[in-house]
């Protein structure tokens, strides 16, 4: 889990590598955002994003693909709004 210490390239990477999913399409859609957009994520946001990396594919591809829900933790709907602009 991430810590509110500064992120260091060695934990930029291990959740880089945590982008890596079985399913194609979520795979495609992370490694984008990866290189797109993970460089200036908050401390809140990586946390966010951690934890939804913990979520089975199918479940994480449901929030991503799903535009029309909010949700209450606004660092996930950062970062979820980031994923879905790619």
């Amino acid at each position: 889990m991430i810590n509110d210490e500064p992120i260091k390239e060695t934990e930029r990477r291990r959740l880089a590598w945590r982008c890596r999913r079985g399913m194609l399409e979520l795979d495609i859609v992370l490694q984008r955002f990866v290189e797109a957009q993970f460089h200036g994520l908050s401390i809140e946001e990586l946390k966010a994003f951690d934890g939804m990396l913990d979520l089975p594919d199918k479940q994480f591809w449901t929030l991503v693909s799903d535009t029309n829900k909010n949700h209450k933790d606004a660092a996930q709907q950062s970062v979820l709004c980031k994923i879905r602009m790619l």
